[in-house]
């Protein structure tokens, strides 16, 4: 279980940093780019992919593709929920985005919905509504982002979630795919990037660099550990699969509450409860 631990920690920690990036003058854009040289040189120096598979017919390169360009720009959305909405909430939205791949697994990959599974979407989407209700600031701008943002991580990572599960489903080996995704990734987040530059809304800066190394680091970390994780524990997915989320929910709701002071109402607070209930109860299921 320590990898698990230590998969929640990075996963927390990433949002750490996008919180404390205003904080710190640096721009959350650059930093993203640069996460992706990180996590793509760890990918070859960890996991050592053989990238001949790549080349093999049946790789789905539209899903690959599409992963390209969703990491890199659900990574913004999610940086944009963290300062709108905290640390809590945006965590909980990220985690509660498996509702949307259970659904998709009953939809598209033939999985018998069961009842305990049936309860978790139903406790799952409450716990989503709770969260992101803001009552008397939805029609501010700031209010707007702060149920907006998690929405949109929520649905970002749900589809996400589901390209992923169609690369497995192709027997693509893991860390070719994570190699391609990650090279595409960079690719498009740079783009960006130039693209601002280009219109003069940003310099590329040493410090929003060095902040994107260390985001790098985490994000992989979290990659790595929870794979770890799996490979530790092989007979107990649902084990993994539980601890992973209802840890990032915890330790994600005890740093945005204790450490940033983020203000809850008692709807969110019950919603983050709630979030936490649905996991257990989809993963018991």
């Amino acid at each position: 279980m320590i990898y698990v631990l230590l998969s929640v920690v990075c996963s927390v920690l990433v949002s750490v940093l996008l919180k404390l990036a205003r904080r710190f003058d640096i721009d959350v854009g650059q930093a993203i780019a640069w996460n992706y040289v990180v996590t793509s040189a760890l990918t070859v120096l960890l996991l050592q992919p053989t990238l001949a598979s790549l080349r093999e017919p049946g790789v789905p390169w539209l899903a690959l593709a599409a992963l390209g360009i969703l990491l890199p720009t659900i990574f913004l959305a999610l940086a944009a929920s963290v300062r709108h909405a905290g640390i809590v909430r945006s965590d909980a939205a990220q985690r509660l985005s498996l509702l949307l791949s259970l659904v998709a697994a009953f939809a598209l990959f033939g999985e018998q919905l069961n009842a305990p599974k049936g309860l978790g979407i139903a406790l799952g989407l409450l716990a989503l509504l709770c969260m992101v209700w803001r009552s008397g600031q939805g029609t501010t701008e700031r209010g707007a982002a702060g149920w907006l943002y998690p929405l949109v991580v929520f649905g970002g990572f749900g589809v996400i979630d589901v390209l992923f599960k169609r690369v497995a489903l192709a027997g693509v080996p893991l860390g070719a795919s994570l190699q391609a995704m990650f090279a595409l990734a960079l690719l498009v987040a740079f783009a960006l990037q130039l693209w601002r530059r280009l219109q003069d809304q940003t310099r590329f800066t040493t410090r929003s660099a060095l902040a994107g190394m260390l985001l790098g680091l985490a994000n992989f970390g979290n990659i790595l550990f929870y794979l770890r994780g799996h490979r530790a524990l092989p007979q107990h997915p649902a084990l993994v699969f539980a601890s992973m989320n209802l840890g990032v929910v915890a330790l994600g709701a005890l740093v945005g509450l204790l450490v940033f002071r983020e203000r809850l109402s008692r709807l969110n607070l019950a919603g983050v409860a709630l979030a936490l209930l649905a996991i257990g109860v989809i993963a018991r299921g």
